[in-house]
């Protein structure tokens, strides 16, 4: 049975921690216990996945918005360095927390992890979901839509900075194919024929040169698509899906062109790959699509 004299063996809340105590503890990472375990080779990446906080952000509309967000935080280490302070990851990230989050925040973070920990890279990614107003069709409802968003950043020695955003975007497309088979079988045979049509996936990430809301990565998505699956939807709502996706047939490889049509003009993407999923309806697997910009040693 554990009674409060044995608890308090193992917590005094009464104690306090002086310098001297400090000094005392066991240091493993630099003490003479620190030798290098496994071949004495630099490691890319190291360091914590998924710490949350709740951060803010500035809307395009200039409005702040505060968001549950999960963060991976890593930096390069030396061949001769056993490991880093992995709370320090942590604890440099707090310094922002109260700060309006922004794309040139991630500079700071990644110097910031460079300099209190010691290394010559830094990597920092942020994961969370984004709302945004979508519109019904025809009916004057609206809901909200969540986007699946991550913003990463990798810092090199030389300090140099590339941002990248990801966006996962959900549309809905219908086959060319089969909508002209539907067409054939009502004009020849009198038959009530349905095209199909299947839930999709756009899988977007694009370099940046400069900043970029994400709301307006997320309205080149729709122009390209122009069937995104809807929020609120009555029965007006339900006829015009129907008629954009008679209107806006897409093949998978339909699809990545278009959105390549729309992301290659934009004047702060730099490079980008698009990687589109029908999960279709008339087969049982998906049809699959990669797009990338191009350019050289580029996104593949």
């Amino acid at each position: 049975m554990i009674t409060t004299q044995t608890l308090k063996r193992y917590y005094d809340p009464t104690f306090t921690v002086t310098p001297e105590y400090l000094k005392s503890l066991p240091d493993i990472q630099n003490g003479p216990s620190s030798e290098i375990e496994g071949a004495a080779v630099p490691i890319q990446q190291v360091g914590i996945s998924n710490f949350k906080l709740p951060l803010l952000f500035e809307t395009r509309d200039g409005k702040k918005r505060e968001l549950e967000v999960s963060i991976d935080g890593y930096v390069s280490l030396d061949a001769d360095k056993k490991g880093i302070n992995m709370s320090r990851i942590m604890r440099s990230f707090y310094k922002f927390k109260d700060e309006v989050f922004t794309l040139e925040t991630l500079d700071y973070v990644l110097e910031m992890y460079k300099k209190d920990l010691g290394s010559k890279e830094s990597f920092l990614k942020l994961n969370f979901n984004y709302p945004m107003i979508l519109d019904s069709l025809r009916s004057g409802l609206s809901g909200y839509q969540y986007y699946s968003v991550a913003l990463e950043a990798y810092m090199d020695a030389q300090n140099k900075v590339r941002k990248f955003m990801h966006l996962s975007f959900e549309y809905s497309s219908a086959c060319p194919c089969s909508f002209e088979l539907a067409e054939h079988a009502r004009a020849t045979r009198d038959i009530a024929a349905i095209p199909h049509s299947q839930r999709s996936e756009a899988h977007i990430t694009v370099e940046l040169k400069s900043a970029l809301f994400i709301e307006e990565l997320v309205e080149l998505a729709r122009l390209a698509m122009m069937t995104e699956t809807q929020v609120l939807v009555k029965r007006e709502d339900e006829q015009a899906f129907a008629e954009l996706n008679g209107a806006y047939q897409k093949f998978v490889e339909d699809a990545a062109r278009l959105f390549y049509e729309k992301l290659n003009p934009h004047p702060a993407i730099k490079d980008f790959v698009v990687r589109c999923v029908h999960m279709e309806s008339l087969h049982s697997h998906d049809a699959v699509s990669r797009i990338s910009k191009g350019i050289p040693c580029g996104l593949r």
